[in-house]
């Protein structure tokens, strides 16, 4: 049984998807919550396995809610449902440990699919959504680190592993493989060590 948390700030919405998945004998709504702050309660105090995440929402933000479930219910999966597909919301959102990304005009059959899918770990991204990742990595911007991927640089300066870089950052290996992919197209280099002394010679860092 895959136990469900609905997330958003609308009851009209919250109503909406209880009933999508009533009468489905593999998933069960524990509980809903209006804001951020409430899932990362209600997943304490009750668990759950997955969570249908909101984005924009008061008190919590979906993406801050996000890295909190990530540091404090690592087990648990959370799937984005939103209106939003803008680069500002779906790459924090990813960054964030989010385990799939879904448009609230996805029908009922790709919801159902999709919580099956984030439950056993698989990564669910709307086609919009995935077509903008992929613009991500193959169209880096040359010029400046972003603070991101300064941090990340910073890390590996440090001797950070990539399992450690995303630990310490609270993003996944994936985002720090992309990160780097980012940087070395940026800094016009090859590798992690060159990279950090482009970093050095620019003085990007101490």
């Amino acid at each position: 049984m895959i136990r469900l948390l609905i997330v958003d700030d609308h009851p009209v919405v919250r109503d909406g998807l209880r009933a999508t998945f009533t009468g489905e004998p593999d998933i069960e709504v524990i509980g809903e919550a209006g804001d951020g702050r409430q899932a990362v309660e209600m997943v304490a105090q009750h668990g759950a396995d997955v969570v249908l995440m909101d984005l924009r929402m008061p008190e919590l933000d979906g993406v801050r809610a996000i890295r909190r479930l990530r540091e404090t219910a690592p087990d648990t999966r959370v799937l984005v449902l939103t209106t939003f597909d803008t680069d500002s919301d779906v790459l924090p959102a990813i960054e964030a440990g989010a385990t799939g990304y879904l448009l609230k005009d996805a029908s009922t059959e790709e919801l159902l699919k999709a919580v099956r899918a984030a439950h056993r770990g698989q990564s669910v991204l709307s086609p919009s959504v995935a077509n903008r990742l992929i613009g991500q990595v193959r169209k880096p911007q040359r010029g400046t680190l972003s603070p991101r991927e300064l941090d990340v640089l910073k890390l590996v300066a440090e001797g950070a592993t990539n399992r450690e870089a995303a630990s310490k950052l609270f993003i996944s290996e994936a985002s720090i493989k992309t990160h780097l992919l980012h940087i070395y197209a940026k800094l016009d280099v090859r590798d992690r060590a060159a990279a950090v002394g482009e970093a050095y010679r620019r003085g990007l860092f101490d």
